[in-house]
This record gives C-alpha cells, sequence and structure tokens, in this order.
C-alpha cells in the first residue's frame, strides 16, 4: 500500500525531479530550485545533493549534450518508463490508456504531444495532482508505483553502467518513492 500521506509532504520534491528530469533549462538549475524544493531533512537528499553537485560541474550546453546524448540516444536509458518492460508490443499500449485515464480523473490534461508514461510527466502528476480524500487514489497509485519501480529500476542500472550524473537523480527519485511504501511491503521485486 501507498501511504499517501508521506506522498503528499514529497509533492516539492516530485516537482524538482520533473523539473531535473526534463530538458535543461537555465531556470531549472538555479541555487534556489533545490533549496525551494528538497531541504536536508528530505530521506533522498545526500543522492539528490551529488547530482546537484555533479550537474553543476557542466554548463547549459553541455547539459543539453548530455541530457540528449543520455536519455534520446539510448536505448537503455530512456525516461519511457513502461519501454523497458513491453517495448512497444499491445500490453505498453494498454499501460499507457491506464495511465492517461488516471491523469485525467485527477484532472490533468494530457500533452498531445507526450505519452503517459514519460517519466518527467509522472513526476509532474505527482507534484500537481490532488488526490487527498479520494477512494480511487490507492489502487490507482499502486498501479502508478509499480510502473515507476520497474521503469527506474532499469534506468538506473543503465545510468550506473555510463557513471551518468543523473544515477544520482533517479536513486533519489526511487529513495523518495520508497518512503512512500507502508512499512514491511514492496511495491514489485525490485527493492
Amino acid at each position: 500500500m501507498i501511504d499517501l500521506e508521506k506522498l503528499y509532504q514529497h509533492k516539492d520534491a516530485f516537482g524538482f525531479f520533473a523539473q531535473m528530469l526534463s530538458y535543461p533549462e537555465k531556470q531549472y538549475f538555479h541555487p534556489a530550485v533545490l533549496e525551494e524544493s528538497i531541504d536536508s531533512s528530505h530521506p533522498a537528499y545526500a543522492h539528490i545533493k551529488i547530482f546537484w553537485d555533479l550537474i553543476h560541474e557542466f554548463n547549459l550546453d553541455e547539459m543539453e549534450e548530455m541530457y540528449t546524448a543520455t536519455f534520446d540516444f539510448q536505448k537503455n536509458s530512456a525516461l519511457f518508463m513502461t519501454y523497458f518492460k513491453y517495448e512497444d508490443g499491445k500490453e505498453r499500449g494498454q499501460m499507457l490508456a491506464k495511465l492517461k485515464v488516471m491523469y485525467e480523473m485527477y484532472g490533468l490534461e494530457m500533452p498531445a504531444h507526450e505519452l503517459s508514461d514519460y517519466l518527467p510527466l509522472m513526476c509532474e502528476f505527482l507534484y500537481a495532482a490532488e488526490w487527498g480524500g479520494d477512494p480511487r487514489s490507492p489502487q490507482s497509485f499502486s498501479i502508478l508505483f509499480a510502473v515507476l519501480e520497474d521503469g527506474t529500476y532499469h534506468l538506473l542500472k543503465s545510468l550506473e553502467k555510463d557513471k551518468s550524473p543523473y544515477f544520482h537523480l533517479v536513486k533519489g527519485l526511487r529513495e523518495t518513492l520508497r518512503t512512500c511504501v507502508k512499512q514491511g511491503e514492496t511495491t514489485h521485486e525490485h527493492a
């Protein structure tokens, strides 16, 4: 089961993850962005701080180049969370449809050009959606968490192999998700 109250407490962090996992823009890397989103008591702060320090060793042009080389040109580092499991199979289409319906159920309009399993979009949903008190939330979020757990596990392994600074960001995202799972439970086989 997902601890929806704890998940809600991390909304700002998911907004940060959505920004950092999107194509780099100068305003995302201002020091105030980290300070306003995540404080040192956050369970994933150590991972996020490593990412923040590493990514700031690059100028914006280098960040853009690294982002494109990492996420656009490497199949194993795709930001589409169902791709690793289903590739382009029928099951993936069904999961994409489920995610889209879930987003719309909570009032998020899907961008026409985006797939519902795009990691920055998923993080943006966790940041922006209002699910408190909705009886559909426990089941809906367990599906979302299963997709995130599986997809980020494969993404993390690829980023680790490539020694990418984004490894630490995804590690922080996974740690944040892990803190939102009620004790004694896991969302998937990848702990």
